[in-house]
């Protein structure tokens, strides 16, 4: 919507002090919440899956119903995973006063190996040699220090359990994550969070790293000591800017939310002069999960090379949608922004229940700027939501070529509403938005191509753009 709102994928899973939870009923107003308010839904419940989907939910209703409150999310979860919508989740909140003792006895019910540091040694010693590349210890910035294991009776699947943590969420012995191994291909069989529900992800094997799509990196070793890499890719996620050579430089904007806007303004203003002289200029969106749309638009000045054309939208008006989406608490948005919102939010009321409609849109600058002459912009499966708008935009550009891998396909459905669910462990994170895009170019699990892909061979993806113009 023309509100650009867009909220980033990255959940932060948190936990509460609840001390019970109705799994059962709290399903149902689930599947309610969703049927009603998901603008997806009617996209992805036809009559040739109605049947499939039918059972699919009842099935997961009797599971519901004899679950426990450590059991619950995955249930959730598994049934949300039908929409295949990487913008549904659910979101756990921690109760201000949760105790340590209280969280630590809340998670301590989980799976667990009988794995220690000693053992674990001992193992890796005693078959040396004969180790999967994956077997070993592996570190996480900032939390855990993992040791992973082939399951001694499934020998195709290894374990990934917490060897250091923070002691309070996540103890020794505990299990993180299994993954299985199929004609040398890892897949990820679950991977657990913070709040220790059974998520779905991907997983990349490179060298000495692996990257748990939207869950983070582990490197291999007992501490970033061990792995420069881990030092190197471990900064804050604050945006960057960096003269390469004469003619090259290279902004990186990890992530997108809002208070990083500033920043990235910050650094275009203080960079304008060199900006003007430059004639290549890289952009690493690698891993930049989204966040708010207004966070790149000073830079479509310097891409911009005829006019930008953006689909229309529509947004669900449903009164939960309103409540829980748009009539909220703005503070920390600009003014203009704010008002904004309360004029779209009456037309909404207007509206209820209804797909409120914004039409297609064309971007015009008045003057075309002569440098950067060339923009390549990095992307991988971890660019996503607002970042993925960015993309959608920057590709129009015959300034602009889009290095990498495909992005992570999260923008068909978008504006993220959270609403809260009886049981007060949980709110639901889904989409209120669709675009009109979804009916000629759907991307929601696809992505966006770059130009040119980037082999898996490649480690250094700005050398490689660099190299990239001096042959081609």
């Amino acid at each position: 919507m023309k509100l650009s709102i867009i909220i980033a994928l990255i959940l932060l899973p948190f936990f509460s002090d609840a001390q019970s939870c109705n799994c059962s009923e709290n399903f149902k107003f689930l599947v309610g919440k969703i049927k009603n308010n998901y603008v997806g839904y009617k996209d992805k419940i036809k009559p040739s899956n109605q049947e499939r989907f039918n059972v699919f939910t009842d099935s997961l209703q009797k599971v519901a119903d004899s679950s426990n409150i450590n059991e619950c999310k995955d249930v959730y979860l598994k049934w949300l995973s039908f929409f295949k919508d990487r913008h549904l989740g659910i979101s756990s909140f921690k109760a201000v006063n949760a105790s340590n003792d209280y969280i630590r006895t809340y998670f301590s019910k989980g799976e667990v190996v009988s794995w220690n540091e000693l053992s674990f040694d001992k193992y890796l010693q005693d078959n040396k040699g004969k180790l999967d590349k994956i077997e070993g210890y592996w570190s996480n910035f900032p939390t855990y220090q993992i040791g992973i294991v082939k399951d001694s009776i499934k020998n195709n699947e290894f374990v990934g359990f917490i060897l250091k943590a923070d002691s309070i969420y996540w103890m020794p012995k505990q299990v993180k994550f299994r993954i299985k191994k199929v004609n040398g291909n890892y897949q990820v069989i679950y991977y657990k969070p913070l709040d220790h529900s059974k998520n779905s992800s991907s997983i990349r094997v490179k060298d000495s790293i692996l990257d748990f799509d939207g869950f983070g990196k582990y490197y291999k070793g007992k501490g970033f000591k061990d792995n420069p890499e881990a030092t190197a890719e471990n900064q804050d996620l604050s945006p960057s800017f960096k003269v390469l050579d004469k003619e090259t430089n290279l902004l990186v904007i990890p992530y997108a939310i809002i208070k990083y806007k500033k920043s990235v303004d910050s650094i275009l203003v203080s960079n304008k002069k060199l900006l003007e002289k430059t004639e290549h200029l890289i952009i690493d969106l690698r891993n930049n999960s989204g966040g708010q749309n207004g966070t790149f638009e000073n830079i479509l000045p310097y891409l911009y090379t005829n006019p930008i054309y953006t689909e229309g939208d529509a947004v669900l008006a449903t009164a939960d949608n309103i409540r829980d989406g748009y009539d909220v608490d703005m503070t920390g948005y600009p003014e203009k922004t704010k008002k904004l919102m309360t004029e779209e939010v009456k037309k909404f009321k207007a509206h209820v229940g209804e797909l409120y409609s914004y039409p297609a849109d064309t971007l015009k600058f008045d003057h075309i700027l002569k440098n950067p002459q060339r923009i390549s912009i990095l992307i991988d499966k971890s660019s996503a939501s607002a970042t993925e708008i960015f993309l959608l935009k920057a590709e129009q550009s015959k300034k602009v070529v889009l290095f990498g891998e495909n992005s992570a396909g999260a923008i068909d459905y978008l504006d993220v509403i959270i609403g809260k669910m009886p049981c007060e462990n949980y709110s639901v994170r889904y989409p209120a938005v669709r675009s009109n895009r979804v009916n000629t170019r759907p991307l929601d699990n696809v992505g966006i191509p770059p130009n040119v892909f980037i082999p898996d061979s490649v480690t250094d993806w700005v050398k490689f753009v660099r190299n990239y113009k001096r042959v081609h």
